[in-house]
């Protein structure tokens, strides 16, 4: 029997790597600790338990010798948190997930890192470039990663530790940017900043998934891999797949930045609450992320995923998104 513990397994990510791991008979029993409960609760291979990682934490009901630990739990969505917040709970939950692992003796963590602690990436960037985040979240994933590093560094020689660094990751069930699009796009319309040739490092949750079990299986000490499908588009082209694989007629509408900037505050003045207006994500929107995975490219991992593929894949499995 193995079991494996994810600390954030109730978001996005960890919901669908828990159910991926289950299925693939990776682990028999996944133990999830989150500040909110699961929605795989009612699975009899879960074991779900209130835990909040900027806190030490607690092994108490944990009943099983755990073979990995997986770090996701983070505070990601910029904006919307003050800095210091990204700080407390990414750093400070570095630090005590990796006390944790100490404690119990496990001596395997993957932790997720992300592509932001690469700072703006306008040319083609692979595990090999610098680091240089230029945001509070960017800066506190970086410093995350230096604590599971010197864990791995301290002890017994025999630690394993895999950092994902995932760029935008989509699919069922994730209310995120790229189903934005795609709603609006349904709706006929889109503002594109500039001349659409921004082009942006996405990643299928599927896909990461897979990546998650093949860096596992690589019986590697190290590993620090980027994840983003191998090829990406460029706006203009996601456009024209969401509207090939919808069936839209929308129009696009070029917009320059300074305008589209100006157009955002002043709706997000008028109407606060309307999600995807605030400047920062229109600025995000504008800011190109060319990310590559060179690691898994490498090391053979296989992309069954493009854009085009992912949509089709994810309309098959969860149509009421679309």
């Amino acid at each position: 029997m193995s079991a494996c513990l994810i600390f954030g397994g109730s978001g996005y990510i960890g919901t669908h790597m828990a159910q991926y791991l289950l299925q693939h008979n990776i682990f028999t029993t996944i133990y999830i600790a989150d500040i909110k409960p699961s929605s795989l609760a009612g699975n009899p291979n879960i074991i779900f338990y209130f835990a909040d990682v900027r806190k030490p934490l607690s092994k108490a009901p944990i009943h099983h010798p755990i073979d990995w630990i997986f770090n996701i739990a983070a505070i990601h969505r910029e904006p919307g948190h003050s800095d210091h917040e990204y700080f407390d709970t990414n750093v400070n939950g570095a630090k005590n997930v990796c006390y944790f692992a100490q404690i119990i003796g496990c001596n395997n963590i993957f932790f997720t890192s992300s592509i932001s602690p690469y700072g703006p990436t306008a040319h083609a960037t692979t595990e090999n470039d610098m680091l240089c985040p230029n945001t509070p979240y960017g800066v506190s994933k970086m410093q995350a990663e230096y604590i599971h590093r010197l864990w791995q560094c301290a002890g017994v020689p025999a630690k394993r530790l895999i950092i994902a660094r995932p760029g935008v990751i989509y699919g069922p069930g994730d209310p995120g940017n790229i189903l934005r699009m795609i709603t609006a796009i349904k709706k006929g319309y889109f503002f594109l900043p500039g001349s659409g040739q921004i082009r942006k490092s996405y990643g299928y949750i599927y896909g990461l998934c897979a990546s998650v079990v093949f860096t596992m299986k690589q019986d590697k000490p190290t590993v620090i891999y980027n994840y983003v499908e191998k090829y990406t588009e460029n706006l203009t082209s996601m456009i024209q797949i969401i509207k090939e694989v919808t069936g839209s007629r929308a129009i696009t509408w070029h917009i320059p930045m300074p305008i589209l900037i100006a157009i955002s505050k002043i709706l997000h003045a008028v109407y606060p609450g309307i999600k995807g207006i605030h400047p920062v994500r229109v600025r995000k929107v504008a800011r190109p992320t060319h990310i590559v995975p060179q690691y898994l490219i490498d090391s053979g991992f296989v992309f069954e995923y493009d854009f085009k593929t992912s949509l089709v894949h994810w309309r098959s499995v969860s149509p009421q998104d679309f």
